[in-house]
């Protein structure tokens, strides 16, 4: 069984409500999302809206992973640079894939759905991404095509005494 995915999907209470509880579910598994177990979805509200208002005004857009019941169970958001000089590649961040669905490859194929919708953006020749470094993300996104460009050591602070690595990514579509 695998997901389905579509790219800017209509955003409906059901959608919001779907995405915001992956991300809990994911953050408080430990996942490498922007917050620290314990959190609720009503901490992660604000965070959301923010990405929602980027959709809005088109800085932003959404590949959403639904499983075979119709819940969301993968997401990854497409951030536009504004800058001119930076305007060929793009963002991507808050890749989350549910825990309930690790293990089947999910990951992988959330990555390629993503490396398909930026290969059809307008002037788009690369994906950039960051992640935790700690918890073998980096290896991870390596054996989906991404390379190492940049690591700032210590960048996230996760808990007192506890400082990870901020890791760039590139994937070069060309």
């Amino acid at each position: 069984m695998s997901l389905t995915f579509t790219l800017d999907p209509a955003v409906t209470p059901a959608l919001r409500d779907g995405i915001l509880g992956l991300w809990a579910d994911v953050s408080n598994a430990g996942g490498s999302v922007g917050f620290v177990p314990p959190v609720t979805a009503e901490d992660i509200r604000p965070e959301l809206v923010k990405h929602l208002v980027g959709m809005a005004e088109g800085r932003t857009r959404l590949l959403v992973g639904l499983d075979a019941s119709g819940e969301v169970a993968a997401t990854a958001f497409f951030s536009f640079n504004t800058h001119r000089l930076m305007k060929h590649w793009v963002w991507l961040y808050t890749v989350m894939v549910h825990t309930r669905h690790q293990g089947r490859g999910y990951g992988r194929d959330l990555l390629a759905a993503a490396e398909e919708a930026a290969r059809g953006f307008d002037g788009i020749e690369a994906i950039r991404l960051t992640c935790r470094g700690g918890n073998g993300l980096e290896r991870f996104y390596g054996s989906c095509g991404y390379k190492e460009v940049g690591r700032v050591p210590g960048a996230i602070r996760v808990a007192p005494g506890d400082d990870r690595d901020d890791v760039f990514m590139l994937l070069p579509l060309g």
